[in-house]
This record gives structure tokens, sequence and C-alpha cells, in this order.
């Protein structure tokens, strides 16, 4: 699962991010309404979790304009407001949840995917996403299932969010900087060999006994999937 965190305190941010990044998701960051806005209109992700309290654009604010606009991208919003009130506003303005800080992140990982299932449920249009289907390789992202043709594959969670992050770049060459920053979070020396080894280990598994290789190695470059062979 994709996910876009907006919040502006760091430590909570990063609290999240750690967490959601362990279970095996994609995580991309924002700490200002502003920023935040413009990475949800740029990208396609299986759930926001917004806060309120936002520099420069408030949470609300974004999430009505978002709202207005089609999206339908499922959205937990955080506050440290408890009120009736502040609860019911965060809901009209479209939120399909509302959690109060402080909070457990168990509990965070559980409103998350109780309101992406409910997404999955329902028809959808515009940019949700909760399966992706190139060729023969088919990923369930809520149920974190890979099929390649007859073959069920079992991938740990950090082969699970390179494979998301490589099949919702496709064609597109990916850097090892960025590989690092997208799934381990790291600003570190892109010439470690991290990245190699979780490639070759997600290879191994998509790629093995079939005749068409999807995981590319881009000499100089990085790693591409590629739909065009």
């Amino acid at each position: 699962m994709r996910v876009l965190v907006i919040e502006d305190d760091k430590k909570i941010q990063a609290f999240i991010s750690r967490g959601l990044r362990q279970e095996g998701h994609t995580v991309e960051t924002a700490s200002t309404g502003t920023e935040g806005q413009a990475l949800w209109q740029a990208h396609r992700y299986d759930a926001v979790v917004l806060d309120i309290m936002l520099p420069e654009i408030d949470g609300l604010t974004v999430l009505k304009q978002l709202r207005n606009s089609g999206d339908l991208t499922p959205v937990l919003v955080l506050s440290a407001k408890n009120a009736v009130g502040d609860r019911v506003s965060g809901l009209q303005s479209g939120a399909d949840d509302y959690l109060i800080k402080p909070f457990a992140f168990s509990e965070l990982s559980a409103r998350l995917n109780a309101i992406t299932r409910r997404t999955a449920a329902a028809p959808q249009k515009g940019k949700t996403a909760t399966s992706i289907s190139i060729g023969d390789l088919h990923v369930d992202m809520l149920r974190r299932t890979v099929v390649r043709g007859d073959k069920k594959i079992d991938l740990q969670p950090r082969e699970f969010a390179l494979l998301d992050l490589l099949m919702r770049n496709p064609d597109r060459p990916l850097t090892k900087a960025l590989i690092l920053e997208r799934i381990w979070n790291l600003d570190i020396d892109p010439q470690t060999n991290i990245v190699d080894v979780l490639i070759c280990r997600l290879r191994n598994k998509i790629d093995a006994g079939f005749d068409k290789k999807l995981i590319q190695t881009l000499r100089g470059v990085g790693y591409v999937f590629r739909t065009d062979q």
C-alpha cells in the first residue's frame, strides 16, 4: 500500500512512517498543507494520513479541495482536538475516519486497513488502486498477495514494498538513492549494496522460472520494471 503522511510534527511523522514501512508499505511525507496538497494531486495513493493543524494550508481545507475535485482516496485525519464538534467537522469535510492524538500505532494501522478495505469493497472511480496487474503479474495491495501466472509468491514486507514501488513506476528507471529513500527512509551513500541484495531477492521470487524478466538493471542508473518486452 502506498501512503501519504501529511504531518508537520517531525517526531509524529517519523513515528508513523517508520511503523508503516516496517509493515511493508511505501510511504511519502509532507510537512505543510501546500506540500501535501501538491504531492496528493501529482501522485496516486492508497491512503492519506492527514493532520488538521498544518502550516500554510490547514488539513481540512486540503481535504475539502481534493474531495471537491472528485478524489476518493481514503483519508485518516489526525487531530489533538477531541470535541465531538471537531470530529464531526472532520468527517463532514470528507475524512473516512478521525484519530485523536496521542495514539498507538497499532490503532492507526488498524484504522487505515479498515478504511482501505471499505474503499476496496465499493465501486470506485479516480486515482485509488488497491490492486495492480501488469502482464501475468497480479498484486493485491490490501490482501498483500502476489501471483505470477499460476504461481503464488510469498514476499517479505520490504520485498513487497519494493515490488509496489517498481510496479507503480513501470518502465521508469529508479535510482538506488530513490529506492533507499522510499523503502528504508535512508539518506546514505547509494553505493551501499542493500538495494542490490533486496533486488536480487525479489528477482529470485518474481522472475525465476519465467522467460520474460520484469526487473532489469540499468548500469550506472538503477533498476526498472519492464513491460515492453
